[in-house]
């Protein structure tokens, strides 16, 4: 049980110059993708994998190091194009591993898209299951996973940035 107050989960926004459509796309297509690595990491060369469709997944590997490489990625939950993605954060065998009755527990991830006179504002939510308790929840938000989604969203800036005049 959850105690009133207690966080289990985050919301991270921000405003992009970009329209919906390019942000969705940045999220959506293979050959968008990309902008998910971080710069400071090795970049695999594992195709990027999405099956765009409620019960569809997204998969990409990831490499930290050499000796450690992982799947990560999620299962769609709800789709609006432009304005709205909903996914299962994680991947069979990978990290969140969504293997078994382990994808109970993974977080469920909301991207919102709103228009902005400069562009797109882009709000992302991150739940934790009720599956999890207050501590896991808590170690997980405290060990990175806010400042990880916080990182990933200002990739996502920057790849769909309209260069000014």
């Amino acid at each position: 049980m959850t105690p009133a107050g207690a966080a289990r989960g985050f919301t991270l926004t921000r405003d992009l110059r970009a329209s919906r459509r390019q942000v969705f796309r940045a999220w959506t297509e293979p050959e968008h993708l990309a902008w998910f690595y971080n710069p400071a990491m090795p970049t695999p060369t594992a195709p990027i994998e999405v099956d765009l469709r409620v019960g569809g997944t997204w998969r990409q590997h990831m490499s930290v190091t050499e000796d450690l490489q992982y799947p990560t990625g999620g299962v769609y939950l709800e789709i609006v194009p432009d304005e709205r993605l909903v996914f299962r954060w994680g991947a069979a065998g990978g990290w969140p591993d969504l293997a078994g009755t382990r994808e109970q527990e993974a977080p469920i991830v909301t991207l919102d898209l709103r228009d902005t006179p400069e562009g797109t504002r882009l709000e992302l939510g991150v739940a934790f299951s009720d599956h999890l308790d207050d501590e896991e929840v808590r170690s997980l938000i405290e060990g990175g996973t806010r400042d990880g989604w916080g990182a990933t969203i200002d990739r996502v800036a920057l790849s769909t940035a309209i260069p000014s005049p």
